[in-house]
C-alpha cells in the first residue's frame, strides 16, 4: 500500500508563492497518475492538477497559468508550484496517487494553504 506524506503548506500573501511536496513510500514510476486536490471549508473537494503516468498534465481553470505540477521519479515525489496566489486558493491541499494498473487510489494527509494579507 502506497503511503503519501504531504508538506510545504503554510501562510502566504496574495501574489506570493508556495511549493507543495508529496513523497510516496514506494516507487511510483509507471502506471500511476498523480494529482493534487483541494478542499476549502464548506466546499466540495476539487481537482487542482494532475500529471499522468505518461507525463501529461492538466489543470483546473482557476489555477491555469499560476500552478505547475511536476514529479521527481527518482525521489518518488510530486510537487505543486503555486505562484500568484489568491485568497481563493486557501484550502487544505491533498495529494493523490492512482494506480492505473490496480485501479486503487491513495491519499496523503493534506496540508493547509492560507493566502491572506
Amino acid at each position: 500500500q502506497v503511503q503519501l506524506v504531504a508538506s510545504g503548506g503554510g501562510l502566504a500573501q496574495p501574489r506570493g508563492s508556495l511549493i507543495l511536496s508529496c513523497a510516496a513510500s514506494e516507487s511510483i514510476f509507471g502506471g500511476y497518475d498523480m494529482s493534487w486536490y483541494r478542499q476549502a471549508p464548506g466546499k466540495q473537494r476539487e481537482l487542482v492538477a494532475i500529471i499522468t503516468s505518461a507525463g501529461n498534465t492538466n489543470y483546473a481553470n482557476s489555477v491555469k497559468g499560476r500552478f505547475t505540477i511536476s514529479r521527481d521519479v527518482a525521489k518518488n515525489t510530486v510537487f505543486l508550484q503555486m505562484n500568484n496566489l489568491k485568497p481563493g486558493d486557501t484550502a487544505v491541499y491533498l495529494c493523490n496517487v492512482f494506480s492505473t494498473v490496480h485501479l486503487r487510489s491513495y491519499w496523503g494527509q493534506g496540508t493547509q494553504v492560507t493566502v491572506s494579507s
